[in-house]
């Protein structure tokens, strides 16, 4: 039996808005249940001491893909509400230097941290002789820490491009994994503003939250170079994404001027054209809708070989698993088409 084009284009369309409309449906019914959060619930929560907030993270990450280690430094700008002599951040499967640990006041006052335990797998404490006074506090230290291969944190995943094996590296931060990249305040409350820098090799590529603000060469790096990210909006840490490999891509733009990409392994962009489509009219139809803009210069898309979740709504880098982004459109059924659409519209809802 065969279909006209205008008949599948028809399906097609369907596909894409019933799965738009299920989405939309799900936001207006949706009702964060707080109070059946029982007190024991709250119990078992290990939340950081509040005495310092943090404000901004600039961070500074070079993964290796042949040892599949990482080297990292990073400066947390803070806001000091309790005069304090230690610091207590979430930490996991990382070391940190202890001789790089500082805090410079706002006052330029300069302390060396006096010791850097680990009171748990998942945090770090910084010990300081004096106190850091109340205000403006910016806290420096460098770490190692592994490209692991449990598909959470920062880890790397394989790929094969003719043949060869290949590696990347990507992370998945929820729901409390940031601080398997980064020490951090890894808690979605403890919101900031992030500007991270990738350096990475010279033949591969990188993608974060925001657009690339400058790239740059480093003779103290030969065969590198250094990605900047434009600072990031206020969010919380697991939704800080990057993604540093091998892509093919294709792109448009929305009819509210949002450039947006699908990002592919080599050889598969083709496989992206249909996401792109739905992706693409979904933020024009959630924008018309509720009449709100979406709020960043850019939205990536990527297709990730190894992936527990199906996708992950990092902001301005979306990651998913090859199967709910790439498709075939002129071989898939209908009903391939409409998980696709469902996954990318709630993804990007």
């Amino acid at each position: 039996l065969m279909v006209s084009p205008n008949a599948e284009r028809l399906r097609t369309e369907r596909a894409i808005y019933s799965a738009l409309l299920a989405i939309t449906v799900g936001i207006l019914a949706f009702t964060l249940p707080l109070e059946k959060i029982s007190i024991l619930q709250e119990k078992e929560r290990v939340l950081l001491p509040t005495d310092a907030v943090p404000t901004n993270y600039k961070i500074l990450l070079a993964p290796h893909l042949d040892t599949f280690k990482f080297d990292g430094q990073e400066t947390i700008d803070l806001q000091v509400r309790t005069a304090t002599s230690k610091i207590l951040l979430h930490s996991t499967d990382i070391e940190v230097d202890a001789a790089s640990v500082s805090v410079v006041s706002d006052n330029g006052a300069s302390l060396k941290a006096s010791s850097v335990t680990y009171p748990s797998k998942d945090t770090v404490l910084f010990q300081f002789d004096s106190e850091i006074p109340v205000g403006i506090a910016h806290l420096s230290l460098s770490f190692v820490g592994n490209l692991n291969e449990l598909m959470c944190g920062f880890y790397r995943s394989k790929y094969t491009v003719d043949g060869v094996q290949k590696w990347m590296a990507t992370t998945q931060f929820e729901a409390t994994d940031a601080r398997r990249a980064f020490p951090c305040y890894d808690e979605p409350a403890r919101k900031a503003t992030f500007e991270v820098s990738l350096r990475i090799d010279e033949a591969l590529s990188a993608l974060g939250n925001m657009p690339v603000q400058n790239e740059v060469k480093d003779a103290a790096f030969p065969g590198t170079k250094t990605i900047s990210f434009a600072p990031s909006p206020i969010m919380s840490t697991y939704l800080v994404a990057f993604v540093v490999g091998e892509f093919d891509f294709v792109e448009t733009t929305t009819k509210h001027g949002v450039l947006m990409r699908v990002y592919t392994p080599p050889g598969k962009s083709e496989q992206g054209k249909f996401s792109l489509d739905v992706g693409s009219r979904t933020l024009d139809y959630f924008t018309d809708y509720f009449g709100i803009a979406y709020p960043l210069p850019k939205m990536d898309m990527i297709a990730i070989a190894d992936f527990s979740a199906g996708a992950m709504e990092n902001w301005g880098l979306v990651t998913y698993r090859e199967t709910a982004l790439l498709i075939d459109a002129e071989k898939s059924g209908i009903s391939s088409k409409q998980r696709v659409a469902y996954v990318v519209a709630h993804e990007l809802a």
